[in-house]
């Protein structure tokens, strides 16, 4: 028996040699699909069709202050504390805590690194331990024995080590390593749009939670304002100054200016209802002041990213530039399912009848197999995934083209809203005092007889309108400037507040 093995004992180490050459040399020889390359960034000058002005118009009241556009200032992290208001900085502080759908979008990010890291598992060998302790009896005739013949009970102890590597020789498995990969990119930029979004949503929530009391608090003074009319008008008809028709006109408008209020109180309390979810909890559990427009500071400084940047800071075209690198390696794996695939496999161990010759020269055991495969006929079914993964690919990058430019559309649609609306509000202004002081004028000149009470009505109308229309304008600087942050990307890339466990994990942050 020992003379028997020495003939094979040159040829092992060599057997070794080559198998770690194909270890290291297959894995390494290609790797098929397309490689996959950032797509450039556009090369507009500007975002709107004609330059804007650099500062906008000013009014002197609330959000009535000058912005200036400024390319060569970053956007800070925590764009909202801009705002210098407290209120808004513990709504957007406790959402960040407590909203379920950024703890579902960072637990997400964390499935797909993990998915990505299960995958890489795919580019190593496999090898397994096992161990087997055998009793049996074999009966004589497997041998040619007769009836009479007895093979007595045996033991085998067999302990061992298996081995199967998939040479990755045509790159499928680091295609589909490297589309995991892509996804993670696009799970960590769909939180950053979690995150830009809660924080945007919460800030013009709590806007329009103040537009709507401004609204409420004019509404309100608009009827006191009716109230006094209509007290004046009852006085001057008991002395036959003014008709019955004008004190019911009175009544009539006061009526009208009631029953403005309440559709106006139920969008406050609808608003603060989603503020609560926003924040995490329910409306039941939700507390706290209305954000005022009075206390609230316009920024006054807006930085803008030049064009150029804007791909790199929206988090929607980062993930969707995710996408077009995850459909871009998917065809390399659905080329690779189309050429052989080689597998090795081995095993090690020892045998033996007893535990103290598994030790033993002759107790040793091993195999080492090579294996291909190669599909001949699927029905079609791999050349069709392959034709439907380049499909897919031509899908990404039109959505990829398609999320760039309605990210330009949305910059170029806040620049337009924060000039426009800063002349709006000039106007709306000027208008709510003209209407104001016309009113007074036209308040005394009725009581003194000078003009009837229909001119009186008209200008309380006037009045009224402009005082809402005010409001609404005041309101729409600073939802402007949120607008805006959010459309620039809100400047995630200079966060501070990730939550640790995310940032090692996932490289979140740059």
């Amino acid at each position: 028996m020992a003379t028997s093995k020495t003939p094979s004992v040159p040829a092992r180490p060599w057997a070794g040699r080559k198998l770690a050459v194909l270890l290291v040399v297959l894995p390494a020889a290609c790797t098929v699909g397309p490689d996959f390359h950032a797509p450039a960034a556009p090369d507009d000058a500007r975002f709107t069709e004609t330059p804007l002005p650099v500062q906008t118009v000013s009014a002197r009241t609330i959000g009535g202050a000058p912005q200036t556009l400024r390319t060569d200032q970053d956007i800070p992290g925590e764009w909202w504390t801009l705002f210098h208001s407290d209120r808004i900085t513990a709504l957007v502080t406790q959402a960040l805590q407590a909203n379920p759908d950024l703890v579902a979008a960072q637990a997400t990010l964390r499935e797909a690194a993990e998915n990505q890291r299960a995958e890489q598992g795919a580019l190593f060998p496999s090898v397994g331990a096992s161990a087997q302790v055998t009793r049996q009896r074999i009966s004589p005739f497997e041998f040619g024995g007769s009836s009479s013949s007895t093979v007595p009970p045996f033991t085998l102890v067999n302990p061992g080590l298996n081995l199967s590597y998939t040479l990755d020789v045509f790159g499928g498995i680091r295609r589909q390593v490297e589309q995991l990969g892509a996804q993670v990119d696009y799970q960590r930029f769909e939180l950053e749009a979690t995150y830009l979004n809660l924080t945007s949503n919460v800030v013009a929530a709590a806007l329009t939670e103040a537009s709507l009391q401004a609204q409420i608090d004019a509404t309100q003074d608009i009827i006191r304002i009716y109230r006094q009319s209509l007290t004046v008008t009852q006085s001057r008809f008991e002395l036959g100054g003014v008709s019955r028709s004008d004190v019911l006109q009175q009544q009539a408008n006061l009526a009208q200016a009631l029953t403005n209020l309440p559709p106006l109180e139920k969008q406050l309390q609808q608003e603060r209802n989603q503020l609560a979810v926003y924040l995490g909890t329910r409306p039941d559990r939700f507390g706290g002041p209305t954000v005022m427009l009075a206390d609230l500071t316009l920024p006054e400084d807006l930085p803008v990213s030049v064009p150029s940047r804007l791909v790199e800071q929206r988090p929607d075209i980062q993930a969707y530039e995710a996408l077009l690198h995850s459909a871009t390696a998917q065809v390399g794996v659905a080329t690779a399912n189309l050429l052989p695939q080689f597998t090795l496999t081995g095993s090690y161990g020892r045998e033996a009848p007893t535990i103290s010759e598994l030790f033993t020269p002759a107790g040793i055991v091993w195999s080492l197999a090579g294996a291909v495969s190669q599909p001949v006929f699927q029905g079609g079914t791999l050349l069709a995934r392959k034709r439907s993964a380049e499909a897919a690919l031509q899908v990404a990058a039109a959505q990829y083209s398609s999320t760039v430019n309605n990210a330009f559309q949305s910059v170029a649609d806040a620049l337009v809203a924060i000039q426009r609306d800063a002349e709006t509000l000039q106007a709306s202004l000027q208008s709510a005092q003209a209407a104001e002081a016309s009113l007074r004028v036209a308040q005394a000149q009725f009581q003194a007889g000078g003009i009837p009470y229909v001119s009186v009505l008209q200008t309380e109308q006037t009045y009224q309108s402009a005082r809402l229309a005010l409001v609404s304008a005041q309101a729409a600087r600073f939802t402007d400037t949120v607008a805006l942050f959010q459309a620039l990307g809100g400047g995630w890339w200079n966060r501070t507040d990730v939550a640790p466990t995310v940032a090692s994990c996932c490289g979140i942050m740059p």
